[in-house]
């Protein structure tokens, strides 16, 4: 019997997938990709965006209407406001939170998917130790997410996290450690520490569990003695926890990737105190002097809503100023939608569709020219990529820098997917980047 997952939004999706999939297959279901082979169909949802949640809804519809003529189970976990999942439960044959996927066999079993590895006991408990005990099925044999903690405590104004995940749980170090050691020794190259907020890990759990710093030197520490090459890197960071004893490690190993994300939401105080992210714009410019001073070569990236309630054009201004004045290699720029559940959806959503696009195109414009001005600054470099799969350039190779910056190269070597390779760079343009193989 096989099953087909579609995943919706971040990493963090990505990696309840992965572990949705472990236990489906202890089960002795088998993964296909083919959607239309699956008797099990799930939809890993994210209720943060409205659209994602539109294409929950289009796809359980379709599905629906194939079961007048197929005998189909479907199942929908991931990150989901209570309304959505009042909605969702008349439509789906089974919904469970990501906490009780030791749950599932037994829910499947109820549905009617019986299999003869289904029948093996299963253990008790539930809850988020349990989940993060369960070992993912990762989806890529050189790239790897790994959770940390669950949920958040900041209750952005405009966020549905706090009300989808619950409050911030750090997972045991020692697990994370493990799991990052495994990962190395199996030679994964580029592994991306989770959470809803990286840097307040451990805050849960004062004088028992290390703290975010603690836990980056850990593993800095374990890639000077292992001998081997790879990346690490983290998201997301909150501007209100991040310490320079954060740039300051990530400095220090050659592991930690420098790379650095880091939401600004908004360029205006005003609207940064309606979005209740507790920091300045003053806090926030000295957090980006930090990384220009301690990592002067690293990328930084960010994210920015657009048209948020009440936002005049005056505060976008600052934003673009604030774009600008930064510098950013990549940012997430998403028009402001009201989520069920988080405060601002009491709010007038007020800023009309048409000026939310256009502050979006004007802000990719911004975008560009500072991604451009960073790549141009790279040609005649030669940078260590990690190779990620076939380019859609006919005859190229597509992978990224240790920053994240898409380039490609002339080869057909498709042993060079999963591994790392020195590439000179040649030409660029906003975004991404062409180069020589070496």
């Amino acid at each position: 019997m096989k099953y087909f997952i579609m995943n919706l939004g971040c990493q963090m999706n990505q990696a309840d997938s992965e572990r949705i999939q472990s236990v489906l297959e202890t089960m002795g279901l088998v993964k296909t990709e083919m959607e239309a082979e699956a008797s099990v169909l799930g939809v890993v949802a994210c209720s943060v965006r409205q659209k994602a949640i539109d294409k929950v809804h289009s796809k359980i519809h379709e599905w629906n209407e194939r079961k007048q003529g197929q005998n189909l189970l479907t199942f929908l976990s991931g990150c989901i406001l209570p309304a959505d999942e009042d909605a969702f439960l008349r439509k789906f044959d089974v919904v469970f939170p990501i906490k009780d996927l030791s749950r599932v066999p037994e829910l499947l079993r109820g549905s009617g998917i019986v299999t003869p590895l289904s029948q093996a006991p299963q253990p008790d408990a539930t809850g988020m130790e349990h989940f993060w005990n369960v070992k993912p099925q990762y989806s890529s044999t050189f790239e790897a997410f790994v959770p940390i903690q669950n949920g958040c405590d900041k209750f952005c104004t405009f966020c549905a996290v706090p009300y989808t995940r619950g409050r911030e749980v750090s997972r045991p170090s020692q697990a994370i450690l493990e799991e990052v050691r495994n990962l190395v020794d199996r030679g994964y190259k580029s592994i991306t520490l989770l959470g809803q907020n990286v840097n307040s890990y451990g805050l849960d759990k004062p004088g028992v569990e290390r703290s975010f710093t603690e836990l980056l030197q850990e593993i800095g520490e374990y890639g000077k003695t292992s001998g081997r090459k790879f990346w690490v890197y983290f998201t997301s960071p909150h501007p209100r926890d991040m310490g320079r004893d954060v740039l300051e490690t990530v400095a220090r190993y050659e592991v930690l990737a420098k790379h650095i994300h880091l939401p600004l939401q908004s360029g205006d105080d005003k609207v940064l105190i309606r979005m209740n992210r507790n920091h300045s714009m003053d806090r926030y410019r000295t957090i980006v002097h930090e990384v220009r001073e301690l990592l002067p070569d690293a990328t930084l990236i960010t994210d920015i809503i657009v048209g948020f309630t009440g936002e005049t054009e005056e505060q976008f201004e600052n934003t673009r100023l604030a774009m600008r004045e930064f510098g950013y290699q990549m940012a997430f720029v998403a028009p402001y939608s009201p989520r069920p559940g988080a405060a601002s959806a009491r709010w007038s959503d007020d800023v009309p569709l048409p000026t939310k696009k256009e502050r979006l195109r004007v802000l990719t414009e911004e975008l560009h020219l500072s991604s451009l001005a960073y790549n141009q600054r790279l040609v005649g470099s030669k940078l260590r990529v990690l190779v990620e799969r076939s380019d859609r350039k006919e005859g190229y190779l597509a992978a990224r820098t240790e920053g994240k910056i898409p380039i490609r190269f002339a080869s057909t070597d498709l042993t060079l997917v999963g591994q790392f390779a020195e590439v000179l760079v040649e030409s660029v343009r906003p975004l991404s980047m062409e180069g020589q193989l070496l």
